[in-house]
């Protein structure tokens, strides 16, 4: 059953350019184009609008639902170089979207509509600038440091660096399949980084994310593991 939760708009960026796996937005993963696993994950988590930001014209004169908007993304902003932050600024301003955001990012087609809503629901406490998806890490890289010269600054506590892996505390890192924040805040500071932070952990075969051919295949095989699965 959905929640009961504020009106929400989902933006999907879509950019022509993939150096890792040309055409990637649009090649078939599962029986549709990958971007469409991202559009109708919106859809069934209850978004009001879906804004499609994207610079690939075959999108942008696909019939889409009636609450689905594609918005041409200028040259300037379709650069592999590009941000997210200038790409949403952009999408939020054409589309006039005021509250409650989701940043879906297609490359990340494992998702599904109940990772949405609980990290909708998270921002809806108030408590979180912004809520975003993380899953489980190697807890080694509390290990790390970086270079000051020829001086080791740790990462974290120094004597992280000398424990027993198995004694360091649980690491999460960022999936990059949900984030949710403000429109306003978002325009008004140009970033989607905020002083609070609320996360919300999916397991590591929900976390995949696309960046070359090997990364596809697995996300098919994936899906065809929950598939049988889940009959």
């Amino acid at each position: 059953m959905p929640l009961d939760l504020p009106a929400w708009t989902a933006v999907i960026p879509l950019r022509a350019g993939s150096k890792g796996l040309p055409g990637k937005n649009l090649r078939p993963l599962g029986g549709k184009p990958l971007y469409r696993h991202a559009l109708d994950q919106a859809l069934a988590a209850g978004a009001a609008r879906v804004l499609i930001t994207t610079d690939l014209p075959e999108v942008l004169q696909a019939g889409l639902p009636p609450e689905v908007h594609g918005i041409p993304r200028p040259p300037e902003l379709a650069g592999d170089a590009v941000p997210m932050a200038p790409v949403l600024v952009h999408a939020l301003q054409q589309g006039d979207v005021q509250g409650t955001v989701v940043l879906l990012q297609a490359t990340s087609p494992l998702r599904t509509a109940d990772d949405i809503r609980a990290a909708l629901a998270l921002f809806a406490t108030g408590d979180y600038g912004l809520v975003m998806s993380v899953t489980e890490a190697d807890r080694g890289v509390l290990k790390w440091g970086r270079l000051d010269g020829q001086r080791f600054v740790p990462l974290s506590a120094p004597e992280h660096c000398f424990a027993n892996r198995q004694s360091l505390p649980p690491v999460v890192r960022p999936n990059g399949a949900v984030y949710v924040f403000d429109a306003a805040r978002l325009v008004a500071t140009g970033s989607l980084a905020a002083d609070a932070v609320g996360v919300i952990t999916m397991p590591a075969e929900r976390s995949h994310d696309i960046d070359n051919l090997d990364d596809f295949e697995q996300a098919e095989r994936l899906l065809a593991r929950h598939a049988l699965e889940h009959p």
